[in-house]
């Protein structure tokens, strides 16, 4: 039975793709047709962005022998819903909330300038590399 993958304004039928639980393994030849995703060495690129594979977790998304992609895992790491239905073998891929900015790091706090007691602007993004302790109070 083929697997029906939705996908932005795309839809597209998958004959080799296997569903364990909440995964499902695309085979690394039809990811990109059925997605535009693209394995390569910075991670999956879609276009100009890429998406690195966290280091560590490689197996959530690749399989040992490298022909098969958890699209799900991809999704659920950028914060995106996905939707399946078991019986008829369909899943539907949503855009999160942070889609129109972009995928951004949920561990990388948003850059913002501040000034400091004696007026000078300091960006978060100044001290990128390096240990930052936030502190933020209100009167409320």
């Amino acid at each position: 039975m083929s697997t029906t993958i939705i996908y932005k304004d795309r839809v597209s039928e998958v004959a080799d793709a296997v569903v364990q639980g909440d995964n499902l393994w695309l085979p690394i030849d039809t990811l990109h047709s059925s997605t535009d995703w693209e394995l390569t060495p910075e991670g999956a690129c879609m276009g100009e962005m890429c998406i690195p594979i966290p280091a560590g977790r490689e197996g959530e998304f690749l399989t040992e022998d490298g022909t098969l992609f958890n699209l799900p895992a991809l999704e659920r790491y950028m914060s995106n819903p996905v939707v399946h239905n078991d019986t008829h073998s369909v899943w539907l891929f949503g855009e999160g909330a942070a889609a129109g900015a972009g995928f951004q790091d949920p561990l990388q706090a948003p850059d913002f300038t501040l000034p400091d007691l004696e007026g000078n602007l300091h960006s978060l993004s100044d001290f990128r590399g390096k240990k930052v302790f936030l502190v933020s109070w209100a009167s409320w």
